[in-house]
């Protein structure tokens, strides 16, 4: 995510502490850096010169010239500033009314299905009984995918009858919903490759009918500043409440998401970060600004961890460490946590690419290693998982075969986990026992 704009500001950002002190001149070069950054991550030009205009502003005066820390200071100022320009942070959504309904309105492709799934499921984890409507008549198979999407997640589907259009299918949602004492409906309704008159005239008339609570414009953070261009359109048709900005996992640049705010005046509310139902992430603009400047989002980090680890596992590896015992078995079992926790490549992201770290490039991890890896070691015996001494050839050709992998593949794992091991159980692993609470 941003991973160009990352890299570039974390170069102007380097130079600026390399200066003994932060002159006009200093400054001028670290903001012409950041102003053709933003440009080449497709951030809106006239947001480029206000954001730009603000940080020289404050960078120019006192607060930093009579600085200890100057460069320091400055970096706190564009980070202040990058949080002003996203905006307020994202809410869960409004129930009100009964049923309480949420239209997602968005052009075809941006993501609208799945989200309507996502937001099924947030609500279900917050007590509620969602029903979510099949509104988009205009896709093919647009039904048939929103059913599937909603087995996924356990929430029901309302679809047309036969000769039904969307108003009637809108009408009867709101009735059965009511009658099912279901209180929030959320419509999936149609969209198009470009906004046309017949989209945005299908939409309103949908909210007329149905007076929702929540109109959310889905929008697809890749288009970059066709997504601000389309959040505009819709926000002059209709009362948006917020943004739902897709696949910002898959968002190299970052344009999207520093101009919407700024550009359509409409709240970023939830964001995308994946394609399985959890991953729909309320909008956190001062998370958002850390990640943009690699200084890493350690708590959406431990949200994740949260989420994804097994609690009681953790114990039962806390207790072997105690012991100092780590056998491949625990290996495999923590490679498997880890999993859990999602794509690799999107945990790694949430470090801060300072000190050790820096340099690390998240996108170029082979999450198909943890599976060789977790294919290795369910391969051996389990006296060979706990007394790794006794693999001669013999024994690694026969895992490596198991495996489908190689013997230098078998030979690499068995070096990384004795490092490992002697890592974790021996005197330099006893600052991690003692942070665990069992040394």
């Amino acid at each position: 995510m941003f991973e160009g704009l990352q890299d570039k500001l974390q170069d102007v950002f380097r130079r600026l502490r390399g200066e003994g002190k932060v002159t006009p001149e200093v400054l001028d070069q670290a903001l012409r850096q950041i102003r053709l950054a933003l440009l080449e991550a497709d951030v809106n030009f006239r947001v480029v010169k206000s954001f730009l205009d603000r940080i020289r502003e404050r960078a120019s005066g006192e607060e930093v010239l009579a600085s200890l820390t100057p460069a320091q200071q400055v970096i706190k100022i564009v980070r202040d500033e990058l949080i002003a320009l996203l905006g307020e942070p994202g809410e869960e959504l409004r129930i009100a009314g009964s049923p309480s309904v949420t239209l997602l309105c968005g052009l075809q492709g941006s993501g609208k299905t799945t989200t309507a799934g996502k937001l099924g499921r947030r609500l279900l984890s917050r007590g509620r009984q969602p029903l979510l409507v099949a509104a988009d008549l205009q896709r093919a198979a647009a039904v048939e995918q929103l059913v599937q999407v909603g087995e996924r997640v356990g929430v029901p589907v309302l679809t047309p009858r036969q000769g039904e259009d969307v108003f009637a299918v809108a009408r009867r949602a709101l009735a059965e919903a009511k009658a099912a004492g279901r209180d929030a409906v959320i419509l999936d309704t149609a969209g198009r490759l470009h906004v046309d008159d017949r989209l945005m005239a299908e939409v309103k008339q949908l909210a007329e009918i149905t007076s929702p609570t929540e109109i959310l414009f889905v929008a697809d953070a890749m288009t970059g500043q066709d997504a601000v261009r389309s959040t505009q359109a819709f926000a002059a048709a209709l009362p948006l409440s917020g943004v739902i900005l897709t696949k910002l996992d898959g968002d190299a640049r970052g344009g999207a998401a520093l101009s919407i705010r700024a550009v359509a005046d409409v709240p970023l509310r939830y964001v995308g970060v994946g394609e399985k139902p959890e991953d729909l992430d309320l909008f956190h603009p001062e998370r958002l600004a850390s990640r943009i400047l690699g200084m890493g989002d350690v708590l959406s980090l431990i949200e994740k961890a949260e989420q994804g680890l097994d609690a009681a596992e953790s114990e039962r590896l806390a207790r072997r460490l105690a012991k100092r015992q780590f056998t491949l078995e625990d290996l495999r079992d923590q490679l498997r946590q880890m999993r859990r926790m999602g794509p690799l490549s999107q945990v790694l992201e949430l470090l801060p690419k300072v000190g050790p770290l820096r340099g690390l490039n998240a996108s170029l991890v082979d999450e198909g290693e943890l599976k060789r890896v977790e294919a290795i070691i369910n391969s051996m015996t389990p006296k060979e998982r706990t007394k790794p001494a006794i693999l001669n050839a013999r024994r690694k050709r026969r895992i490596a075969r198991g495996s489908g992998t190689r013997v230098q593949d078998v030979n690499r794992l068995l070096k990384q986990y004795m490092a490992m091991r002697k890592m974790l159980t021996g005197v330099k692993g006893k600052w991690l026992r003692r942070s665990l609470g069992i040394g």
